[in-house]
């Protein structure tokens, strides 16, 4: 294959960066490009892939983050496959087939890596190889600028802390790339560590030794005062209505239990004696259909609601999830519910959102609750009432009936 494709590949991607200038991209750049392209040639070579699988990821390597230049960090994978299939496209030595390769290892690049071969895993670590080398560092302070350019604060809430997660999260998938990397990688997360650690001390020591005037201090404590009392009020709110919910649950328990004896006492009872007395069968069946009603709303009234169980990141950075219903996540994998979750934490107002939003949703639950059992415990005292005063109706009639028969029988009138 002629190398004419290759030469075009890296002239056209480094047209885009020149052409489309975006100061914001301190680490995602031209340069970090060219690295990612020269380490995946140097695991691509211990392979000793063939000719197709270099080229395929080649161009995957040039073209993987060609989208930060044109839209956000989220979605710049999809947009970097699109510039990729718009360039293959047009070039006749690369087949269908390899488009679909390229665009497969580009995607496995999106964290968590989950690559599905060889291929995939080469790019996933050549991009992620500074995490092993002594350029970490220096690429972690680039990542953090970049992000702070870019206008994602919740990103940058306990930066250190965070990319100690990231790193001991993160694996080398190549053998090559674990031999070779991950004794540095350790030292570097030994490094943040240490860092956090030293952070940590020097907080304290400020707030101990070098707190500023008495009227920053009382501002301080009012604050304190005020987050507690707001931490309160949440904790003591949802704990009541989750004792209300508990309580309803309970009340429709009861209904349920005793109409259910309620109608197996009367269709095990009463059959014989429906045969014999006749004139029972309208208040036995309104009782029978004012316990079954009951029944039914008391049933519903504690159907749980069926939900989707998945987010996606955009939901999260948009704040518009609650994370703490686990209708909302429990389909999603347990990296995206960490990711999340620690989303959340990094933010405050998030959190407080997250938390109202909660106390909300059980409201509109409870409030859905109370209502049916209601509806229960009046249909059952409705058919209650109804059926006592058919039994009477029915007994006074037929024992109307039975005494006018009577006299008839005797014909004197007499007592006998």
């Amino acid at each position: 294959m002629s190398d004419n494709i290759y030469k075009r590949t890296a002239s056209y991607v480094t047209g885009l960066f020149e052409k489309n200038p975006h100061p914001n991209l301190q680490f995602h750049n031209l340069d970090h490009t060219k690295k990612v392209v020269e380490r995946t040639q140097e695991i691509a070579a211990h392979y000793q892939l063939n000719e197709a699988d270099t080229l395929i990821i080649y161009i995957a390597a040039w073209f993987h983050d060609t989208g930060h230049l044109f839209t956000e960090i989220e979605k710049h994978e999809k947009k970097s496959v699109e510039l990729m299939t718009s360039f293959a496209s047009n070039e006749k030595e690369i087949t269908d087939e390899s488009i679909e390769k390229i665009a497969s290892c580009i995607l496995a690049t999106k964290l968590p890596h989950d690559p599905k071969n060889l291929l995939e895993e080469i790019i996933c670590d050549a991009d992620t190889y500074h995490f092993g080398t002594k350029e970490f560092k220096t690429t972690n302070k680039l990542v953090k600028k970049e992000f702070q350019l870019r206008g994602y604060p919740i990103l940058l809430n306990d930066w250190t802390k965070n990319t100690i997660e990231l790193l001991e999260s993160h694996t080398f998938f190549t053998t090559y790339c674990k031999v070779l990397l991950d004794q540095k990688k350790k030292k570097n997360i030994e490094w943040l560590k240490r860092k956090d650690r030293e952070t940590s001390a020097d907080n304290i020591h400020h707030n101990l030794f070098e707190s500023g005037s008495d009227n920053k201090q009382n501002s301080k404590q009012k604050g304190n005062l005020l987050i507690k009392g707001l931490q309160t009020i949440m904790r003591v709110t949802s704990a009541n209505h989750l004792r209300l919910s508990e309580m309803a649950d309970r009340k429709a328990n009861i209904l349920i239990s005793v109409n259910a004896i309620i109608i197996s006492v009367i269709l095990s009872l009463l059959g014989e004696k429906l045969a014999d007395d006749p004139y029972l069968t309208i208040p036995v069946i309104l009782f029978l259909i004012s316990s079954l009603s009951t029944i039914i709303v008391a049933i519903l009234s504690t159907l749980p609601k069926v939900t989707e169980g998945v987010f996606t990141r955009d939901d999260i950075l948009s704040k518009r999830t609650n994370l703490l219903f686990f209708g909302n996540f429990y389909k999603s994998s347990l990296e995206e519910y960490q990711w999340a979750m620690a989303t959340l934490m990094k933010d405050t107002e998030y959190v407080y959102t997250v938390l109202v939003k909660d106390i909300h949703q059980i409201g509109v639950v409870l409030g859905r609750k109370y209502k049916l059992v209601r509806l229960a415990y009046n249909i059952f005292m409705v058919g209650l009432i109804v059926t006592v005063a058919a039994f009477f109706v029915a007994i006074i009639v037929n024992y109307g009936h039975t005494a006018e028969r009577s006299t008839i029988t005797s014909g004197s009138g007499s007592p006998l």
